[in-house]
């Protein structure tokens, strides 16, 4: 008999979720603590528009879905970087036209909702979970009118979310489980940029801008509705940080001095910062995800990230393909996929979650580097040269799907070292495209295999 599935939460990975498993015939019921979002007039400032790379691309096509999410979507061919001396440069992503793609996240939900719907799942709004009973199988969930229900699963999702109440439920009744939860030194606040007059993109489309300040920075991702998201990546406390910036006038000073290229694309950029709200950016590490053959956490759940590399979607929706993969490795034997899922996951979710720190440094203090960009300079053109031999660590998280994460920071973090000696030899600025500099990096790089 099929089992009767519940996931828990109706975000970005559970809908995906459930759509995999309904299509092997599963019964699958999704209980979700918030008002289905499809009814509702979306609250500003809290969406953060996401990036669609290949790993999750992937997890989409393997049930027929890509296209259809691709058309929600802009294409991104690289960073467009706002210099504060309002120069500006541009930083292809990859070769070829390798992008990544800007999308929606309240719109791509909807989607998948509507999608897992249509597909035969069922979505009940308004129940928050209570408790987990696991000896009996049993969930509590308080509903919206304050009414208690109970139901019973064969097999329990858990994919509510960085603070998942799932989670919490798993972890108070576990002898042995570790738990690390971190945030980093700063928040965000999300701005906008109106189309302009004539209802046009205000600045380049196909790309991710980026405002590099050292400290803090501005980034911007275009919407279908030609209007760009903006958030501004900010210090919480400190001389300059959100706690000080608590008067229109210290606002507008802050902007006129940091982002005056930016002022007049956006007109209500005063109101926005007073009226959006400010929030904080956490990493959770967590182990054990699964219980018996009977529960997993996946998704944010497990592993919630930064969202600096932006593969905290596509790190979800990549849960999905490969726990897909391991019910037809293992036929079904829950014991054996949960026990394997956890195994393969657990390494490449702490990989990802430190890259995606590294990758906040590297976007607010490198971007603007004039020997960073050389350094990117070099790997771009040894690539080219010899493609089989070098893929930059961005490519190997963002273009690489068949490339665990954990893999992807191994070689990525070997390649860095290889750079950081180049890079130190002296008029690296005249000789980087020469003859000798190649021959040194071919040389390291056979050192490594």
């Amino acid at each position: 008999m099929k089992k009767n599935i519940i996931i828990i939460g109706a975000g970005l990975v559970g809908s995906l979720l459930s759509i995999y498993l309904k299509r092997r015939g599963y019964h699958v019921t999704i209980y979700e603590r918030r008002e289905d979002m499809r009814l509702q007039e979306m609250s500003a400032g809290r969406s953060i528009n996401l990036a669609l790379s290949d790993r999750g691309l992937l997890a989409l096509e393997k049930i027929g879905l890509a296209q259809e999410i691709k058309n929600i979507c802009i294409p991104m061919y690289g960073r467009y970087i706002h210099n504060i001396d309002n120069s500006t440069v541009t930083q292809p992503y990859g070769i070829n036209q390798q992008h990544i793609n800007s999308v929606s996240r309240s719109t791509l939900n909807m989607k998948l909702m509507s999608l897992a719907e249509e597909n035969g799942v069922t979505i009940h709004f308004n129940h928050k979970c209570q408790d987990i009973d696991w000896k009996k199988n049993k969930i509590t969930f308080e509903t919206g009118n304050n009414q208690i229900e109970t139901v019973y699963f064969d097999l329990l999702f858990g994919s509510d979310g960085a603070f998942a109440a799932s989670r919490l439920a798993h972890q108070l009744q576990h002898n042995k489980f570790d738990y690390h939860q971190y945030y980093i030194d700063c928040g965000y606040k999300e701005l906008t940029i109106p189309p302009t007059a004539d209802g046009n993109f205000a600045m380049e489309v196909n790309a991710l801008h980026i405002w590099p300040r050292k400290d803090y920075m501005l980034i911007a991702l275009p919407n279908l509705d030609k209007s760009f998201t903006c958030t501004l990546f900010f210090p919480m406390e400190g001389d300059l940080s959100f706690s000080q910036l608590d008067t229109k006038e210290k606002v507008e000073n802050f902007f006129t001095t940091n982002f005056a290229d930016v002022i007049p694309l956006m007109p209500n950029y005063i109101d926005d910062f007073f009226n959006n709200p400010t929030s904080t950016l956490v990493t959770v590490k967590c182990f054990p995800w699964i219980r018996e053959d009977k529960f997993a956490l996946i998704g944010d759940a497990a592993h919630a990230l930064v969202p600096f590399f932006g593969q905290g979607m596509n790190c979800g929706f990549e849960d999905c393909r490969v726990l897909d993969e391991l019910i037809d490795k293992h036929q079904e034997n829950w014991q054996l996929i949960l026990d394997e899922f956890q195994t393969l996951r657990k390494p490449d979710a702490d990989a990802i979650a430190d890259l995606a720190v590294y990758n906040f440094v590297e976007m607010r203090d490198k971007t603007g580097n004039a020997k960073f960009l050389l350094q990117k300079k070099i790997e771009t053109n040894f690539q080219l040269k010899y493609p089989n031999k070098w893929t930059p660590a961005y490519s190997l998280v963002t273009f690489s799907p068949h490339i665990r994460y954990s893999e992807a920071l191994n070689r990525g973090q070997q390649q860095e070292a290889i750079m950081q000696e180049i890079m130190q030899l002296e008029n690296i600025e005249e000789i980087w495209n020469s003859e000798l500099v190649e021959q040194m990096i071919l040389k390291k790089v056979q050192l490594l295999n």
